[in-house]
């Protein structure tokens, strides 16, 4: 099968697209012929191997040799003790654990996995696991008359955390580069900002939940941009900032009768089927920005990679 593969952390040129032989299905996971996958901004830190975590179980060299875990496919065949897919099922799915969707075949754990909705295509499906996994989490608790902001909210998990924010009656700022401001907007964002030439962390009114999908703000920055009670959560980014969030923020969040934390995003279907049937129903919009061929991955990873995606980019390989 065609597979794009990596042998060193590195820049998209470190990608090349080889035949590699077609995975079989242990104990407990289904082979996929995938149709599509979503890159995630965790593809891009998994190529460059940054931040360090990037390079959990392979410091020196990738773990994994083909990158891609949100993808969509129909089922090929199943391995022993399988019990809710059989071949010919149409499923998607976040596989962070074995990644491998950058390819024609792919190998997921069956707990990984979900029943693709017939009312999207193989593209939409894959657009929504890791994403909005994070949206979904990221947002939980919002209520009525709450003001939100979402730091890089024209990617793919901002473009659903602003929707839900909306959905949940908020009043929502995104922040993101200019070229995303009507982007932002066109999603119900009622604020916008260029983080380019304003502050987000100096608000003229401050917010009740700030959803930081970028993290390059120290602490303190993060704290005054809140209200007494107000919530900060940040989702990647730099180590040190990580741990000054998890350390120094938590501190002062108690002292400030505040809350600073890393987001923690639980796996699996029930995580992200909700806004599936969200997405279904008409409520919630999926937005894909452009598709790639499995020969041009180097070019999809690098556009996500430079903040240039407007909601999400799919990788086919039909």
């Amino acid at each position: 099968m065609r597979a794009v593969v990596y042998d060193r952390y590195g820049p998209p040129e470190s990608l090349r697209v080889d035949d590699v032989p077609t995975p079989s299905p242990t104990t407990n996971q289904v082979l996929l012929r995938v149709f599509a996958t979503s890159v995630n901004l965790s593809d891009w830190e998994c190529l460059r191997g940054a931040p360090l975590y990037a390079r959990l179980g392979g410091l020196r060299a990738p773990a994994r040799r083909t990158l891609g875990s949100d993808v969509a496919g129909r089922v090929e065949a199943v391995g022993s003790g399988v019990t809710r897919f059989r071949v010919g099922d149409e499923v998607y799915g976040d596989n962070l654990q074995l990644k491998g969707g950058f390819a024609e075949y792919a190998v997921a754990p069956e707990s990984a996995l979900a029943h693709k909705p017939e009312e999207l295509t193989f593209a939409e499906a894959s657009a929504i696991p890791q994403a909005a996994a994070i949206a979904l989490r990221g947002t939980a608790g919002v209520a009525a008359g709450q003001r939100v902001l979402i730091n890089g909210a024209g990617g793919g998990s901002g473009s659903f955390a602003i929707q839900l924010a909306k959905r949940a009656g908020a009043h929502v700022t995104g922040v993101d580069n200019a070229g995303k401001l009507d982007f932002m907007r066109s999603l119900g964002a009622d604020q916008v900002i260029d983080y380019g030439s304003d502050d987000f962390t100096r608000p003229d009114e401050p917010y009740d939940l700030v959803l930081d999908l970028v993290a390059h703000r120290s602490a303190f920055a993060c704290r005054r941009a809140l209200a007494p009670r107000g919530r900060y959560w940040c989702v990647g980014g730099p180590v040190r900032t990580l741990l000054a969030i998890m350390t120094i923020g938590s501190i002062i969040g108690r002292l400030t009768r505040r809350r600073m934390g890393v987001l923690v995003v639980p796996q699996g279907p029930m995580h992200f089927t909700p806004l599936t049937d969200l997405g279904v129903a008409g409520d919630i919009g999926i937005h894909i920005d452009r598709t790639f061929g499995l020969d041009e991955v180097p070019e999809a990873l690098r556009y996500v990679g430079e903040g240039l995606a407007h909601g999400k980019v799919v990788v086919t390989t039909d």
